[in-house]
């Protein structure tokens, strides 16, 4: 099935219609988002969309172990490179794993709401997802609306429960606030997804570039780049030369209300938007003391929910936090998204070489 969840799009199989083994598993997602001729970027002979977030897949299952229902593992093609990569999380194709699990007999459905602990097999961490199911059927119309996704569809909650350092190993995984990379400060840090948070003002920009604006700008993709490599192996990822991550986030002062205002680079082009989990770690950076974040973010006190501002407009995360023993503590984070089921049927792979 092809679904848009959240702000990208993707094709969901069911893992035992795939190879158990990677190699063979990944060659046959290559044909079926690029076709012939693995690595054109245009992805035009296959079902791909030739973006990052267009380019996804889900490979969902029933849960191996007994604390989660679902197992979700999730693949993103690198456009262009003719690879699959596995070293990350999504949590926008996250939030249709459970309608693409109810559609196809894995999970079954409950009145007046479903909900369902998804394993994300990438990192092992859970997420609790509730979706809209009245009369046992899922509801994808309704009023909830996802900045950078046109229109409004029926919500889906999504809570992730103790993702701290899930793919790094810490939430600051350099175990400091602040790094000095490259003759720029930044801040390593993890609470679902493995980002560098920059100031704008340290790269010479305001950070409220167009897109085109910053992806045209080849002296700026090159010092990101070379701070990207360069934390790495400091951030327990080794060489990311090859890798999607981690993000690189680059952040001003917030300039309609919100916490704070990104551009991020996923990791080699700017996201339209911000991804998911993305969101969650920066408004995380940005309740860090002495972090990057500190007087760019703007934070009000007693509440826990946060708008991080984002290219086509921003994100709410909702985050439960404490300090311990001088350090912060990250318990559930939930935000909303949406989902649409697209399209089912059988995609047609060429011929073997």
């Amino acid at each position: 099935m092809q679904f848009r969840g959240g702000s990208s799009k993707g094709l969901f199989f069911n893992a035992s219609d795939l190879p158990d083994d990677p190699t063979e598993r990944n060659r046959l997602v290559l044909q079926a988002m690029e076709g012939v001729g693995s690595g054109d970027p245009r992805q035009i002979d296959g079902l791909g969309g030739a973006t990052s977030l267009t380019s996804k897949v889900a490979v969902v299952s029933r849960a191996k172990n007994s604390n989660a229902d679902l197992d979700y593992l999730f693949l993103q093609v690198v456009v262009g490179a003719g690879e699959v990569s596995s070293s990350q999380n999504c949590g926008n194709i996250l939030a249709a794993v459970l309608p693409f699990a109810i559609e196809c007999g894995l999970f079954k459905a409950t009145n007046p709401t479903t909900t369902a602990r998804i394993n994300m097999v990438n990192t092992g961490s859970i997420c609790e997802v509730t979706l809209e199911t009245p009369g046992a059927i899922i509801n994808y119309a309704g009023s909830a609306r996802v900045d950078g996704v046109p229109g409004t569809a029926a919500p889906i909650i999504c809570n992730y429960l103790d993702i701290e350092g899930a793919t790094c190993g810490a939430l600051l995984p350099t175990g400091r606030s602040i790094d000095l990379i490259e003759g720029i400060e930044i801040t390593c840090i993890d609470n679902g997804m493995p980002e560098v948070i920059i100031r704008a003002k340290d790269l010479g920009i305001t950070g409220y570039e167009a897109l085109s604006e910053l992806e045209a700008n080849a002296a700026l993709r090159k010092k990101v780049e070379q701070i990207r490599l360069a934390v790495g192996p400091l951030m327990n990822l080794g060489d990311v030369s090859k890798k999607t991550v981690p993000k690189m986030c680059i952040i001003a002062p917030p300039k309609n209300g919100g916490m704070v205002s990104t551009r991020t680079f996923i990791p080699h082009v700017v996201h339209d938007a911000i991804g998911v989990l993305g969101a969650v770690t920066t408004a995380t950076a940005c309740l860090l003391p002495g972090s990057v974040a500190e007087g760019i973010a703007i934070v009000k006190d007693g509440i826990n929910s946060y708008s991080v501002e984002h290219p086509s407009g921003e994100f709410t995360v909702k985050l439960e936090h404490w300090m311990e023993n001088g350090k912060i503590r990250i318990g559930r984070s939930g935000v909303i998204r949406t989902a649409r089921l697209l399209s089912k049927g059988e995609v047609f792979l060429p011929d073997r070489d």
